[in-house]
């Protein structure tokens, strides 16, 4: 199977669970509401482990494309 295959099969099925989860009229479907209640955000120290994950990885992706080495 080709790696643009899997990667398109996991961003399809992705973007599914997300239009569902806007579709639905439950509370805590959408990925961001998920990604809230996992880092339990309305607690400063949620917020901060957020904060220190997501900067983290934004920065090692920004690098990590930039730098791509053949």
């Amino acid at each position: 199977m080709s790696a643009d295959l899997v990667w398109g099969l996991l961003l399809g099925t992705g973007a599914a669970a997300e239009v569902y989860g806007l579709w639905s009229r439950e509370a805590g479907d959408t990925l961001s509401e998920r990604t809230r209640a996992w880092f339990r955000v309305r607690t400063k120290p949620g917020r901060a482990v957020f904060t220190v994950v997501w900067c983290g990885f934004s920065v090692w992706f920004l690098l990590h494309i930039l730098t791509e080495t053949m």
